[in-house]
């Protein structure tokens, strides 16, 4: 049974969705205000895996993420370079949707933005001061922190601990300094929009809660984001939300750890940054992907050269498992042992990934079978049992949003293809022969364009050498 982490019980519990069968998720989505870097990357990549495998294990998923596209951090950087910011926002808003597409994650269901959402957030908010969770003064409207017994549940700070080493806005129009905004009054120069209290725009944190109860519902699965949102931003979507409905707003609340760059987390407010653009310039997003599932989506992620060279070679010994046979032999010992590893593997990829999406060890899972494909490949089998074997390694590392393309160097393949056949024949000639210089001068010659030859019990192969 699927096991998930939730950080507000601080367990790994039975995953039991609301209603059997579906299962409803939330998960915070950008501040859209410039390029998004490989730290924005990872989160959707991690709830993109969790998506993933919840469809795998027969589940059908509502998945929604949002865009926070009226926000301070947009209004100065419009101001800075000359944009009107709703404009700024949707330009980033939609390149951010095309480098999901380049990192293979799959659209949301729903895609809210907050300025789309005004109704229902001036909605809930008015709700929330019929009950007295709310109140207003000079335009503004506030939550009362104090109201809500069970604030902190989530980040486990009580109120006065939440204060200390937090920036927390100064506001003489709150009643107590913990309180937070849920609609701000407007400022000359900004964006508003007419409401009860007077024009103004929303705060951050009554943005998400509105987006996922007009989505969703006011109970949904699985609430999900990084960890640096625990405090004060799920903290306070948790109080809104629940002080609203009486209900709970989610079953388990997952977060992910943070890419780290040099041992900082990676920001823009830091400028140690890797954009997206940067990062697919240079790599493959396979190898974006197999350094996150390296570790546990829960831990930090240490990138660097080093590390992200490491994934690259990772993917490479990956696709090498999808080579075509060479052989015929689609019966007999080494078959029936292709078979056996490729019914094990199945078998241990969902027990990992059942413990609380172990992509670690999941990964581990994918290399053994890669290791019983190259080797049921070398001793000539062939046929149904590699056929499937091959089919369960796409299909699980699918699970994991790794698309592993065909190699393509050195031009056009099928054009090259008589060629280097010609060449090798050529070579297994020279060999016959004995003439081992020039057998080994176009071995080496073809090394040279990125073609490697492999001899094996059956003959000689070629393939293109992967691409790091």
């Amino acid at each position: 049974m699927l096991q998930i982490y939730s950080t507000l019980t601080r367990q790994t519990q039975p995953f039991v969705p609301l209603e059997e069968g579906k299962v409803r998720m939330y998960v915070c989505g950008p501040t859209v205000y410039a390029d998004a870097h490989i730290g924005h990357a990872m989160s959707a990549i991690v709830f993109d895996m969790i998506r993933r495998y919840l469809q795998f294990r027969g589940y059908a998923v509502t998945y929604v993420t949002n865009f926070t596209d009226v926000d301070d951090k947009i209004i100065v950087r419009a101001n800075a370079v000359g944009r009107d910011p709703f404009e700024l926002a949707n330009f980033y808003a939609e390149k951010y949707l095309a480098h999901l597409a380049d990192l293979n994650v799959m659209p949301a269901d729903e895609y809210p933005r907050v300025t789309n959402e005004i109704p229902n957030i001036i909605r809930v908010i008015g709700e929330l001061g019929e009950t007295g969770y709310a109140y207003e003064n000079e335009g503004s409207v506030y939550f009362r922190v104090e109201r809500d017994d069970d604030y902190g549940k989530l980040s486990r700070r009580t109120q006065e601990a939440a204060l200390t080493g937090t920036r927390v806005e100064s506001d003489e129009r709150k009643e107590n300094v913990a309180d937070f905004a849920l609609w701000k009054a407007a400022k000359a120069g900004e964006p508003s929009w007419p409401s009860p209290w007077g024009d103004g725009r929303p705060g951050w944190h009554i943005e998400c809660s509105a987006m996922c109860l007009s989505q969703l519902g006011e109970s949904i699965d699985i609430h999900g984001g990084g960890n640096d949102l625990i405090f004060p931003h799920h903290e306070n979507e948790i109080a809104q939300s629940e002080s609203l409905t009486g209900k709970p707003f989610a079953q388990v609340w997952m977060h992910h750890g943070m890419l780290q760059l040099a041992g900082e987390k990676m920001s823009k407010s830091l400028g140690n940054l890797i954009t997206i653009d940067d990062f697919l310039r240079a790599h493959s997003p396979d190898a974006l992907r197999l350094l996150i599932f390296s570790g546990h989506y829960r831990k930090p992620v240490v990138y660097n050269d080093e590390t992200i060279e490491s994934a690259e070679r990772s993917i490479a010994r990956l696709r090498s498992a999808l080579r075509p046979a060479t052989g015929n032999a689609s019966v007999g010992e080494d078959a029936d042992s292709l078979r056996e590893a490729t019914e094990n593997a199945r078998v241990a990829f969902t027990e990992a990934m059942d413990d609380d999406f172990n992509t670690a060890s999941a990964l581990a899972v994918l290399f053994e079978l890669v290791r019983a494909i190259n080797t049921g490949r070398a001793a000539g089998v062939s046929g149904p049992f590699f056929d499937v074997a091959q089919r369960a390694l796409r299909q699980l590392a699918g699970v994991l949003g790794l698309a592993l393309p065909a190699e393509v160097a050195g031009g056009d393949q099928m054009t090259a293809k008589p060629f280097i056949d010609l060449l090798v024949q050529v070579r297994a000639d020279l060999r016959a022969a004995k003439q081992w210089a020039l057998s080994d001068k176009i071995r080496d010659s073809l090394g040279t364009l990125a073609v490697v030859l492999e001899d094996g019990p059956t003959g000689t192969t070629w393939r293109y050498e992967e691409q790091t």
